[in-house]
């Protein structure tokens, strides 16, 4: 595999998926749990990778 840019930008977007799946987890537990707290933090993380 290379550095060129289409396989970094590829790379990319697979972090950037695997990112935002974790963060729905984490909000599905919190949600769970009643965690408001832990919610608003882990939305305003969520929006800022949703841009």
């Amino acid at each position: 595999m290379t550095n060129n840019p289409k396989h970094l930008t590829d790379a990319a977007r697979l972090h950037r998926a695997n990112i935002l799946k974790s963060l729905e987890h984490r909000l599905q537990v919190a949600r769970s749990k009643g965690q408001s707290g832990l919610i608003r933090q882990l939305e305003a993380e969520k929006s800022y990778f949703d841009r």
